[in-house]
């Protein structure tokens, strides 16, 4: 087993790459967010999922102002080395809009249909 080096990983020409976050009780996939070295560091170190906000420019600990935590299970890291998959214990919501997942729209025929109601 080598020790995990966070600059080992393929980083964007913003230094971010793509994490995916899925529930670890049944294999959701609830989120797609962008991590930086720092926040995969914090995460590892505190067990709580850390994110870098692109829009607001800083760290975004999952669940700090909504309470919907989301506590890391697993980190896997994927053959490329360009993209994470955060298997994940969440509690409530894990969109911003109040959904459990934000892939909450499927295309079918052509047409865009709504499949999640908001749950709080």
């Amino acid at each position: 087993m080598a020790e995990f080096d966070p600059a080992t990983l393929t980083y964007n020409e913003a230094g971010l790459i793509p994490a995916i976050a899925q529930d670890h009780a049944n294999g959701e996939v609830l989120m797609m967010a962008w991590m930086n070295a720092e926040s995969i560091a914090r995460t590892l170190d505190g067990g709580i999922v850390t994110y870098w906000s692109r829009s607001r420019q800083s760290f975004w600990r999952k669940g700090d102002t909504s309470g919907h935590v989301q506590r890391l299970v697993e980190f896997r890291i994927d053959c490329d080395r360009d993209c994470l998959l955060l298997i994940v214990d969440q509690t409530g919501a894990a969109c911003h809009t109040h959904r459990r997942s934000c892939f909450y729209t499927l295309v079918e025929d052509g047409a865009e249909r709504i499949t999640a109601d908001p749950i709080d």
